[in-house]
């Protein structure tokens, strides 16, 4: 069993200052996950009357990205995996964890974040103008497996704003270029192509988001391996849809 002091960022609203509170955890599993141990918190405190620890989860699967969180300032923990994913086994025992909201983004409440500006931004364009109806025989439309296996890769961001809080300037490139790339590379994007990358990048700049200076820290600690080749993409499309 392990023993850790949890440093934990709380602010009850957005517009009210926050600090840092201090929760020893005794006696807990190596084989728990970070979130379980917040679970087993949130349990104490609110049998002693106090106010729980509020975080975003949902699938706890590593697929959805809703977990994010700062972990002794590293993005989800661990660099590769979903905070979900960051199991207690990886710290030492006595060590002092200090859990903070993902830089980036608005805090609602405690750990909580505003991710938001994502949706915002995939509104812009991230979608296709197709007719509805059932989807089309796969083999009629002929697509080499290394174009189709790059989209699929692209396509695996989950938007939990890890890249956005890892790089120096807070910017979302790597979300957005996979976006992108992902949609632009099969030929049902190709036709909005150029349309989707001018609104999608002023939609990143209306956020606040900055700009990229290819640091790469973001491919580093994406946790799904999405690689800064998205970021080129991205570039090479805006500056030729103005051509």
């Amino acid at each position: 069993m392990l023993n850790f002091t949890l440093k934990i960022w709380r602010q009850p609203q957005s517009e009210q200052p926050g600090q840092f509170i201090t929760y020893p955890m005794h006696g807990v599993s190596p084989g728990w996950s970070l979130l379980e141990m917040l679970d087993e918190l949130n349990e104490k405190l609110m049998q002693a009357g106090q106010e729980p620890v509020v975080f975003d989860s949902d699938c706890r699967e590593g697929i959805c990205g809703s977990c994010g969180l700062l972990v002794n300032g590293i993005p989800h923990g661990q660099v590769g995996v979903t905070t979900c994913q960051v199991y207690l086994r990886r710290f030492q025992n006595g060590q002092t964890l200090t859990l903070e909201p993902l830089p980036g983004f608005p805090v609602v409440r405690d750990l909580m974040v505003d991710r938001s500006a994502f949706d915002r931004i995939m509104a812009q364009g991230g979608y296709i103008s197709v007719n509805v109806g059932s989807a089309p025989e796969a083999n009629t439309i002929p697509i080499p497996p290394k174009t189709a296996t790059q989209a699929f890769d692209a396509a695996t961001c989950i938007g939990c704003g890890a890249c956005v809080a890892a790089c120096p300037n807070g910017s979302a490139a790597l979300f957005v270029g996979a976006k992108i790339t992902h949609l632009s590379l099969l030929p049902q994007g190709q036709p909005e192509a150029g349309q989707r990358v001018r609104a999608m990048t002023a939609q990143m700049d209306a956020e606040g988001l900055g700009h990229c200076s290819n640091h790469g820290e973001c491919a580093a600690i994406c946790p799904q391996n999405i690689p800064l080749t998205v970021i080129a993409r991205l570039r090479r499309q805006y500056w030729q849809s103005w051509w």
